[in-house]
Order: structure tokens, then C-alpha cells, then sequence
């Protein structure tokens, strides 16, 4: 959950968040030796009137400036394509939801229960609970297992939507007509908090997705409520 003033990413809540979390550490670091590195040959160049003729013709020279970005941008191009390709990997999912968007709010489908679906509204504002998050407050939680792979389906009714969770670093289009997949992994119990992350009309901003990770036999005791409702 974010608070107010913060300048980071949210705290981690799955694998991989955090693997984002250290690319994105490893990239400012790599940016911040460059830009040092750029700001202090030109407060160089404008703080003395010498010239070093030895380097206005230098074969070596050129060369560095020529290997040493490709060898940055290999350091950098690695790691991502690791975290990507962890990304689109699926090992047995242990649980599929279907989350299909609409104008405005989002439905849910344990495609794993014969009959376990719901719509998840946002709580206005004037039926909030003291201690509830504005314009994040839904009236259905999305209830997961945690530490069990979890697979989404992710697709819209209508017109363009976009299903996030920074948390848990997951961040996937829902397209009408079109069938998204993506796969998260909670590392601990709590509340994850989201929203439609593309602009779908004049209630946008009033479309908030909760993630309730929970311990399996909770999870359990929760689908056994829900089916018998």
C-alpha cells in the first residue's frame, strides 16, 4: 500500500516484485555512475582552458566510447530479459481466475469451482468503514491462497481496460474479444490494493481491485462460504 509522499515503488509482495525491485536498483545505479561520469568531463571541459592534443586524434579513445556503452547495455539487457522471461513462465497453477472488465467495476470467476463468481464495486464514499481506503474499497475482495501460483485470465466486456496490482508487480490489458494470461505468487498474507490502469471512460478512476491473500484453510473456509451463499 502506498503512502502519502512516497517516492519508491510499494513494498514487494510476490517473487516477482522483488526481482523488479533489484533490476530497477541495478538500473538507477548504472545511470547514476553515467550521469557522474557525464557531469564531471563537462564541468571539465569548462573549468580549464587546456587541451589534451594526444586525445584529439586517438584510435583507443574511440574505441572505448564505442565497446564500453555496448558492454553497459548488455548488463543491463541481461538481467531484464531473466526477469521477463520469469514473467511469462506458468508451472501448474494451482488456482485459475478469470477477471473480466466492465464499465465500471470487475467480475471474478474461479474457473476452478462450478459456480464461484462475483462483481466487485467500489464502496462509495459514504458507506465507507472508519479505517477504509477511499475510491480503493471494494464490496468483493479477490480472496487467494498464499504461496500457491495463481494464474489470471484477464479479459473486458466493453471497451479497454488494464488490470494492476503494483504490489505484486502485475500489470496486464484487458482487451474485449481478447484472452490475457499472467501468473503471481503472493509471499505473504494481506491486502494488495489496485486500479484500472487505462483510461475506459468517465468512471475510470472509480474501478479499484483488491487482492486478499490468505492462509489455504482460510482460502478454503472462504470458497465454502461463497458456494453455499
Amino acid at each position: 500500500m502506498a503512502h502519502p509522499s512516497q517516492l519508491g515503488f510499494q513494498d514487494a509482495a510476490s517473487p516477482i516484485m522483488e526481482e523488479l525491485l533489484h533490476f530497477h536498483d541495478h538500473a538507477i545505479m548504472i545511470v547514476f555512475l553515467i550521469s557522474a561520469l557525464v557531469l564531471y568531463i563537462i564541468s571539465l571541459m569548462m573549468s580549464t582552458k587546456l587541451t589534451h592534443t594526444n586525445t584529439m586524434d586517438a584510435q583507443e579513445v574511440e574505441m572505448i566510447w564505442t565497446i564500453l556503452p555496448a558492454i553497459i547495455l548488455i548488463l543491463i539487457a541481461l538481467p531484464s530479459l531473466r526477469i521477463l522471461y520469469l514473467m511469462d513462465e506458468i508451472n501448474n497453477p494451482h488456482l485459475t481466475i478469470k477477471a473480466l472488465g466492465h464499465q465500471w467495476y470487475w467480475s471474478y470467476e474461479y474457473t476452478d469451482y462450478e459456480d464461484l463468481m462475483f462483481d466487485s464495486y467500489m464502496i462509495p464514499t459514504q458507506d465507507l468503514q472508519q479505517g477504509s481506503f477511499r475510491l480503493l474499497e471494494v464490496d468483493h475482495r479477490m480472496v487467494v491462497p498464499m504461496e500457491s501460483p495463481i494464474r489470471m485470465l484477464i479479459s473486458a466486456e466493453d471497451v479497454l481496460h488494464s488490470w494492476a496490482v503494483p504490489a505484486l508487480g502485475i500489470k496486464t490489458d484487458a482487451i474485449p474479444g481478447r484472452l490475457n494470461q499472467t501468473t503471481f505468487i503472493t509471499s505473504h498474507p494481506g491486502l494488495f490494493y489496485g486500479q484500472c490502469s487505462e483510461i475506459c471512460g468517465s468512471n475510470h478512476s472509480f474501478m479499484p481491485i483488491v487482492v486478499e491473500a490468505v492462509p489455504l484453510k482460510h482460502f478454503e473456509d472462504w470458497s465454502t462460504t461463497m458456494l453455499t451463499a
